[in-house]
């Protein structure tokens, strides 16, 4: 193997470490919430209030992860935040009543925040270095991740109640991950050494004395809330609509969200061919467009089978959307993607809300209908922007 093709398979299956890492961390103590439920002695709504307060610190991360980024680097704040995800699932195991576990999953989502926009740096940064493509592919090892989180859940449940023994192999793990990725992790440029596109809004704003982000920053912004809320809402409310709408029986209603993560996971490891071969562009406005008129469709011709399809056309087509956004703003500088990464979780946390809402004021097929608007609003957005290359880089 030529020692550069070498290189750059050390520095992804590292990278790939730590979006395994992301995966396995929060699907481990998600996975534990019925557990921690009964402990703490949490009602429903406490229950929704406890995933709320992760999110909420994942979305007001954002002014920290972009000091913390200039101040540390890529390598540096990916290193940091993931040991701070180890001590927070050891300190879950032990909170002691439902105020602290309120602080330790705020601090998970502050600590989740910082890793997410740090490992997808390093992912645009791979590809920048080695001019390949690989965004997609590293976003289908968080799943991967999250699928054996639940292989140990299942596993430890058979052998043990105790989640402090459950959290305690699961932090053990989580050491030996980023022990593998840290040493093999992307070095950061020195400064003065940005993208150009970084580092030519570095000097507009500095010439113009302004602070507010690029336009295309925004746009890249509006494009992943969209994204992220397509996501979210078909990872919620798919199996309600199969069961409820699609009168599905029993049986068959999981396979709604079954459908959406095959296609998404066999797209994502397929995306990054399609990225070489068609560009970024073409890749999210097309799978956009997908997305959003195969659900469309399906919920115009109504029953399970066009249901599953059209579930199958939102993950074959979304899956790729979110990893070329992530190389795009990165290109933009760290603020640009720590900005851009901050509205993709707002997306994910707003869009199940939202289409709840339109399903209670109307009815949950015009909800799902929001699902596949917002979809094809992805697509829209993007033509407000100027991809230069096929490898994803943009302007305004």
């Amino acid at each position: 193997m030529p020692r550069a093709l070498d290189d750059f398979r050390r520095a992804q299956l590292a990278i790939a470490a730590l979006f395994c890492f992301l995966g396995f961390q929060y699907a481990t103590w998600a996975s534990r919430l019925p557990a921690l439920k009964s402990r703490l002695g949490l009602s429903e709504t406490e229950v929704g209030l406890l995933l709320m307060a992760c999110g909420a610190g994942a979305a007001a991360s954002f002014p920290l992860v972009a000091y913390l980024m200039k101040r540390l680097g890529s390598r540096s704040l990916s290193l940091v935040s993931a040991l701070c995800l180890v001590v927070i699932l050891l300190g879950l195991s032990a909170a002691p009543n439902y105020p602290v576990a309120l602080l330790v999953i705020c601090a998970d989502g502050v600590a989740v925040g910082c890793l997410n926009v740090a490992m997808n740096a390093q992912g645009a940064a791979l590809e920048s270095a080695y001019q390949r493509t690989a965004m997609t592919q590293l976003h289908a090892t968080f799943s991967g991740g999250s699928f054996a989180a639940a292989l140990l859940a299942s596993g430890m449940n058979t052998v043990t109640s105790s989640m402090a023994a459950h959290f305690a192999a699961a932090a053990v793990l989580l050491v030996l991950l980023l022990a593998y990725a840290g040493p093999r992790l992307l070095a950061d440029r020195p400064k003065g050494q940005e993208q150009p596109a970084a580092a030519e809004e570095k000097a507009k704003g500095r010439r113009r004395g302004l602070t507010l982000p690029a336009q295309v920053t925004l746009w890249l912004g509006c494009a992943m809330v969209f994204g992220t809320v397509t996501e979210g809402a078909m990872n919620d409310w798919s199996a309600l609509y199969m069961k409820d709408v699609a009168d599905a029986p029993d049986r068959l209603a999981p396979l709604g969200i079954a459908v959406v993560s095959v296609m998404m996971v066999l797209a994502r490891f397929l995306g990054d061919g399609w990225r070489s071969r068609w560009g970024d562009a073409r890749v999210v406005r097309v799978g956009s467009a997908v997305a959003g008129t195969g659900l469309a469709l399906a919920l115009l011709a109504g029953g399970v089978v066009p249901s599953l399809i059209g579930f199958a056309c939102v993950g074959l087509g979304i899956a790729a959307v979110t990893p070329c956004l992530y190389v795009a703003a990165a290109a933009q500088g760290s603020d640009a993607l720590a900005l851009v990464a901050t509205m993709g979780t707002i997306g994910l946390l707003a869009g199940p809300a939202v289409i709840g809402f339109v399903a209670g004021a109307s009815s949950l097929t015009w909800g799902m209908a929001v699902v596949a608007a917002s979809a094809l609003l992805v697509s829209l957005c993007t033509t407000r922007i100027r991809w230069n290359t096929a490898k994803g880089a943009v302007s305004s």
